[in-house]
């Protein structure tokens, strides 16, 4: 396993295990995130996995750049954690097509797949989150079945509803907030995936899976009445 150094600015280190998006990589950035919280190395401020890298932010008057290097080249990880690993996975509540997914029937004339085929392929996958980015708990998702693969959209859209299920490329995941966006949708949850107002803003955390589960339109209007009005408690399974 090798890892490399590298600084970003003077209170940031950066470790980096690959250059390719990897299952197996990002097992390694998981896994050297939970030894430094074990540690808990004096003077390290927050953590942020990435795909293939593992960002330590530090405050470098009680710790040096390369005091931190030597605390984290003692980290080891044979990969028997990953044999181990029980997944935390939030099934997240999925209507597919109509108004909350409009390109879902294009996707179908585009992959000669059905409509219904499509939503089986997509609700059948536990996605692992190998990071978060792009907005606030915007999730990048691995695992999307090479079926349903779609190119980012030409043109991107200038607004995007809070909670949309979209596919763009090799990926699948959730708009967060209400944004621009080039990805095709497909669906939309109910669930808030960010709420600054919230104690834990951001609903998910790297390293995490999501399960989609289908729901009909009367089931978004009541799940999105509970959220609202905060008597909804998402649902989680560990397997």
């Amino acid at each position: 396993m090798d890892m490399k150094f590298m600084p970003a600015g003077d209170e940031a280190l950066v470790v980096e295990f690959g250059r390719i998006i990897d299952d197996g990589i990002n097992r390694q950035v998981h896994a050297l995130a939970e030894y430094v919280r074990s540690e808990k190395i004096y003077g390290v401020r927050e953590l942020l996995p990435t795909f293939r890298s593992l960002m330590i932010f530090y405050d470098n008057e009680l710790i040096s750049y390369g005091k931190l290097i030597k605390r984290i080249k003692h980290f080891k990880n044979d990969g028997t954690d990953a044999l181990n690993e029980e997944k935390k996975i939030l099934c997240v509540p999925c209507c597919y097509g109509g108004d909350k997914g409009p390109d879902l029937d294009y996707m179908s004339i585009k992959t000669g797949i059905s409509r219904e085929e499509i939503i089986s392929i997509h609700s059948a996958v536990d996605y692992k989150i190998y990071m978060l980015g792009f907005l606030p708990g915007f999730t990048y998702l691995g695992g999307l079945d090479a079926r349903i693969h779609m190119p980012r959209l030409e043109t991107p859209r200038t607004s995007i509803p809070a909670g949309s299920v979209g596919i763009g490329g090799n990926q699948t995941g959730v708009y967060p907030v209400e944004s621009p966006g080039g990805w095709w949708l497909i669906g939309r949850t109910p669930l808030e995936f960010y709420n600054p107002t919230r104690k834990k803003p951001v609903l998910c955390n790297a390293g995490e899976y999501i399960r989609f589960v289908r729901i009909n339109e009367t089931d978004y209007e009541l799940i999105k009445k509970d959220v609202e009005n905060g008597k909804y408690r998402p649902r989680y399974i560990c397997d």
